[in-house]
């Protein structure tokens, strides 16, 4: 188990920092959401199932736990969206915005 654990956290920042490099350095926007996107549908896919997971204890009704859940689903998938484009628009420093010492 211990290895399994190594391998994935060394796989998982690979994966990363390949998708920072790529969102960085690639210029067509198409090309830029499609990586945007290869990080934001398993983090909606999480939160559907972990507000699924949830409400299932809270209400009776299949509906109202199905429409939860994709309500937990939008809102995890723009938040991860937002989190990725600004991973993408990041400016760069400048010294003007730098506090002095």
């Amino acid at each position: 188990i211990p290895g399994a654990i190594l391998v994935g956290s060394i796989a998982a920042a690979a994966t990363l920092a390949v998708g920072h490099l790529l969102i960085t350095f690639v210029r067509p926007m198409w090309l830029k959401l499609i990586v945007a996107t290869a990080f934001v549908a398993p983090a909606a896919i999480a939160g559907f199932h972990a507000t699924h997971g949830i409400v299932k204890h809270l209400m009776p009704s299949d509906a109202w736990q199905i429409a939860f859940s994709v309500i937990g689903a939008v809102a995890v998938g723009i938040t991860a969206f937002v989190r990725v484009a600004g991973m993408a628009a990041a400016p760069a420093l400048s010294g003007r915005d730098l506090a002095r010492a």
